[in-house]
């Protein structure tokens, strides 16, 4: 082993077959109750409890350990206001010039129009941004796979929110410019990804669907 770039010793605790099978069953039912949830309830959440979730977020996978992704947790009503509004102006031109019929079909089932309250409604809004490149007094620094990393970044985050028993929605206006303007990120910063995360309204629905089987995602050889 290199002893220019040292590895430390890394263990899990050894578990039997039947609890595997418990801890893979339960933590899929877990998971098969999260849903996208349009409608929050404005109940405070703590700033520790986002920050946790952040940190569980950074602990992706990504190339070469870059780690490729900066968070902006805004919970500041005038910024929220203006979030809305520039992305409602987005959504707005989506649904009447940009989206095919099909599209438009296909959102259909889900109720979604250009209206978007919830960015001010949810105690928090979490932008995940992704990082081009890295900055460093030497000069630029490449990133590599970072579609890839921020993704996996923005995965675990959701899955997270869901976990300690708040409620998310992958919002994804287009273009999204507007939020690197209004949260003054730098230019090696995209926007990726727009989680407002809070609590259900006590009122809140959801679409009834239905995914698909494990036959349908899955193939085993």
């Amino acid at each position: 082993m290199s002893t220019e770039f040292p590895h430390i010793p890394y263990h899990r605790p050894d578990v039997d077959d039947l609890e595997l099978l418990s801890r893979a069953r339960h933590h899929y039912q877990q998971m098969d109750q999260r849903r996208s949830v349009r409608f929050f309830s404005d109940r405070p959440v703590g700033k520790e409890v986002i920050g946790s979730l952040i940190m569980t977020a950074g602990t992706a996978p990504s190339g070469a350990h870059k780690q490729p992704w900066h968070f902006v947790a805004v919970s500041d009503p005038e910024v929220k206001r203006q979030i809305r509004e520039a992305a409602e102006m987005e959504e707005r031109a989506f649904y009447k010039e940009r989206a095919t019929e099909e599209w438009l079909r296909d959102l259909a089932p889900l109720g979604t129009d250009w209206r978007k309250p919830f960015l001010e409604i949810a105690p928090w809004l979490i932008i995940v941004f992704k990082k081009v490149y890295d900055d460093h007094p030497e000069g630029r620094r490449k990133n590599y796979y970072v579609q890839e990393s921020v993704g996996i970044a923005s995965g675990m985050l959701i899955s997270a929110i869901h976990s300690v028993g708040l409620v998310t929605l992958t919002h994804t206006p287009s273009p999204m410019n507007f939020l690197s303007e209004i949260l003054e990120r730098p230019e090696n910063e995209k926007p990726f990804l727009l989680l407002p995360v809070g609590f259900p309204a006590s009122d809140a629905t959801v679409p009834d669907l239905h995914r698909k089987k494990l036959e349908e995602i899955a193939t085993f050889m």
